[in-house]
């Protein structure tokens, strides 16, 4: 059943959607380093593969914080929702590529989320 689905417990809705948001980045930059490594060329690059993984990492580290309900979550929010700009704007400069382009409206949307938790908590 998708997260999506469930209620967590003590979980406020705007928590539960910043988690969210991070499992679906978390996913989608690494099925986009799949087809980033199947392309090739500037799409390969070790500096943008290695941005697209610290992206995959922080939102992984930054969910579970959250799905523990750590104190220290907004911190992790924070640093977050950095990788994710920087990752957005990585991919987007990659021209009219549809999945670059989901990817980097994805790392957008998390980077927002994680924004307003790690502001919320300051």
């Amino acid at each position: 059943m998708p997260i999506q689905t469930l209620k967590l417990h003590n979980v406020s809705d705007e928590v539960q959607q910043c988690i969210q948001n991070c499992l679906d980045c978390h996913s989608m930059c690494l099925n986009t380093i799949t087809y980033c490594l199947e392309q090739g060329g500037h799409h390969a690059e070790p500096s943008h593969i290695r941005l697209m993984m610290d992206c995959v990492e922080s939102c992984q580290t930054s969910a579970n914080f959250m799905l523990r309900g750590s104190d220290l979550h907004a911190h992790f929010c924070g640093a977050c929702a950095e990788v994710c700009d920087r990752c957005a704007k990585d991919c987007a400069s990659m021209g009219d590529d549809a999945q670059m382009q989901a990817c980097a409206e994805m790392c957008r949307r998390c980077a927002e989320t994680c924004r307003r938790m790690s502001m919320a908590m300051a």
